[in-house]
């Protein structure tokens, strides 16, 4: 199975990327930058793709979530290429009743097993949680 993206040059080191038939975004690494870099879109990658196997596996076992947030951080290589070398994610999760042990389960299988991103890159992960009772 292979993905297709494209960048166009814009100017500077401003590019517009697209993958595929979706839509396009901005990525850029000037000074006034437009977008992300594309190493904040590496961060936004994984963080995106551990949030999408977490509250789908939740949702699976019908976990009251009514909002859903994951925060990363990722340290870089001092040396080029300055690759990430630690990231770590914090999961907030809002909602009702939300049993621990089942967070700590969906996070497991994100991070071992079905996140792509994760598997992609070469650096140690780190992770917490957080369950915030909604009072709504």
């Amino acid at each position: 199975m292979a993905t297709q993206a494209q960048v166009k040059w814009v100017e500077g080191l401003q590019f517009v990327a697209r993958a595929g038939a979706g839509p396009a975004l901005v990525t850029d690494n000037g000074e006034d930058a437009a977008g992300p870099s594309p190493m904040e879109l590496v961060l936004i990658g994984v963080a995106g793709c551990t949030a999408m196997d977490v509250i789908s596996i939740l949702q699976k076992k019908r976990a009251d979530v009514t909002r859903f947030e994951v925060n990363i951080v990722g340290e870089r290589a001092e040396e080029h290429p300055r690759r990430y070398t630690h990231m770590v994610t914090e999961y907030v999760l809002y909602g009702h009743d939300i049993q621990p042990q089942a967070v700590e389960r969906a996070i497991e299988l994100s991070e071992k097993k079905y996140c792509s991103a994760i598997a992609s890159l070469n650096a140690q992960f780190e992770h917490s949680y957080r369950i915030v009772e909604d009072k709504s």
